[in-house]
C-alpha cells in the first residue's frame, strides 16, 4: 500500500483494521517481555490504536509514528485531554499525556531519534505493506534497535496473496525477514477465523554483536 492509499483510506473512514479496544494478545504476551516499568516503546504505523493507551496505562511512555493526520487527531480527540503540539528531526509532533505521536514517514526515523526506546510493538505495521517494502521495514526497524530490545509482533495469514491490508504474513517470511537480526520466538497461533484469517502472535529481541 503506498502512503497515498494509507492517507485515502482514513479520508473515507475505511479503517476496518482498528480496534475498539486494547488487543487481547498484547494483555496477554506483553508481560512475558519483562521490561522495565518505564520502558519507552515503539509503536510503528500507529493509527489510532487503543493498545497505546494501554500500554501508557501501564507505566511505558508510547512514541507511535503515523503518516495520516486525520489518525492522530482522532486519537487526540478521544483521549480527552490536552495535548502539546511541536515539531522535531522532520516530524510534526502531539504529546498527549505519555504518548507522543510523530507525523511522518517510519522510513523517516532516525536512530539518533531512537535512542529512548526500549521495547517496541508490532500489530499493525508489518501486515499494512506490502511484500516488496516488507523487508526494508524489517532491516530498518533492527537499525533503529539497540541489541537487546525485546518486543511484540502480530502477522495474520490467509489464502490470498491479492489480498490486503491486512497482507498475509506467513511464519515462514517472519523468520526470513526478521531472524538474522532478530531471535524470534512464536508465543501463540490462532485457529483460522470465519474469514480465514489467522493470527500469530511473536516475542522478539534485537540480536547483539555476540549472539
Amino acid at each position: 500500500m503506498s502512503a497515498t492509499d494509507w492517507l485515502e483510506r482514513w479520508r473515507q473512514g475505511r479503517i476496518g483494521f482498528h480496534r475498539q479496544a486494547p488487543h487481547p494478545a498484547l494483555m496477554r504476551y506483553w508481560p512475558e517481555l519483562a521490561l522495565d516499568p518505564d520502558a519507552k516503546v515503539l509503536v510503528p504505523l500507529c493509527g489510532k490504536s487503543h493498545d497505546m493507551r494501554w500500554l501508557a496505562a501501564r507505566g511505558n511512555p508510547v512514541l507511535g509514528i503515523e503518516l495520516s493526520p486525520l489518525a492522530i487527531e482522532q486519537f487526540v480527540s478521544e483521549g480527552g485531554q490536552p495535548a502539546l503540539r511541536y515539531r522535531q528531526s522532520g516530524f510534526e509532533c502531539t504529546r498527549q499525556g505519555s504518548i507522543e505521536l510523530w507525523r511522518g514517514d517510519f522510513f523517516h526515523f532516525h536512530v539518533e531519534q531512537a535512542a529512548e526506546l526500549a521495547g517496541f510493538y508490532d500489530r499493525a505495521a508489518l501486515i499494512a505493506l506490502p511484500p516488496a517494502t516488507r523487508q526494508r521495514y524489517a532491516h530498518h526497524l533492527a537499525h533503529l534497535l539497540l541489541p537487546g530490545t525485546r518486543g511484540l509482533l502480530i502477522t495474520l495469514t490467509h489464502d490470498d496473496p491479492e489480498r490486503g491490508p491486512p497482507f498475509s504474513v506467513t511464519p515462514d517470511e517472519v523468520d526470513r525477514l526478521l531472524s538474522p537480526n532478530f531471535e524470534v520466538t512464536l508465543c501463540a497461533q490462532a485457529e483460522p477465523d470465519a474469514e480465514g484469517l489467522q493470527e500469530s502472535v511473536w516475542r522478539l529481541r534485537r540480536r547483539g554483536p555476540t549472539d
